[in-house]
């Protein structure tokens, strides 16, 4: 299904779950993190080589299954993709330094830092490896790292500042967290949908996803309602 029509730019707890849904609504295949649990073809050590090794990646390879792609591990690679698919066009979803800080803290780090376990070999482990990886660079499970806060909000600034001036203007729509349909539609060229804008992925259903990542760190699959569809 490649190549990309449509890039996402911002850092996961920005809305990228919402965001996914919204442009799977207008008609798109969207990736994102949650991917790797629901697409068995998605192989987690090909995110990681390429992460490891960008020279030699095949992005039409990775992503070849879809026509859109945010969150996390794209974010990492944004540079890469906005210069291979030079007519995608590219969301950078925003929020406050403070509120993405307490957001993530209370979510993907607490996940981060639950000391999963898997077999070596495994699709877990690979997993595991990736979204470990690849994120901030590997700070998400560096609790010292993570523990300043002002270095992490300063981190999320500068990217957001980077994506400003890696993309052109023409090519970016800049998306407020909790803003709706009209300007991404607009930027888009798609018509707005009847359904409201889909509000996913809350702190709280999050919360499940740790609890079972907590309860059973060997966890292999993730039960229904840890991702909200």
């Amino acid at each position: 299904m490649a190549p990309l029509k449509v890039i996402g730019a911002g850092f996961g707890r920005t809305g990228t779950e919402g965001l996914r849904a919204a442009l799977n609504m207008l008609g798109h295949k969207t990736h994102h993190m949650r991917q790797f649990w629901e697409d068995q073809e998605l192989n987690p050590d090909e995110f990681y080589e390429a992460y490891i090794h960008r020279d030699q990646a095949d992005w039409d390879k990775l992503y070849a299954n879809y026509d859109a792609a945010v969150d996390w591990p794209t974010v990492a690679f944004y540079k890469d993709l906005v210069a291979k698919y030079p007519d995608a066009k590219v969301i950078l979803t925003v929020r406050s330094a403070e509120s993405w800080y307490k957001s993530v803290k209370n979510t993907i780090y607490r996940a981060s830092t639950t000391g999963l376990r898997a077999p070596e070999g495994s699709r877990m482990a690979s997993f595991i490896r990736m979204a470990t990886t690849i994120p901030i660079d590997g700070l998400l499970v560096d609790t010292e790292a993570f523990a300043d806060e002002e270095r992490m909000k300063k981190i999320y600034l500068s990217h957001i500042e980077d994506v400003k001036k890696t993309v052109p203007p023409e090519r970016l729509l800049i998306m407020e967290l909790g803003e709706g349909w009209a300007r991404m539609c607009n930027f888009l060229g798609k018509e707005v949908p009847t359904e409201p804008y889909p509000r996913t992925n809350s702190s709280e259903e999050f919360e499940k996803m740790i609890n079972v990542f907590e309860s059973n760190p060997e966890t292999a699959t993730l039960p229904d309602g840890c991702w909200s569809n």
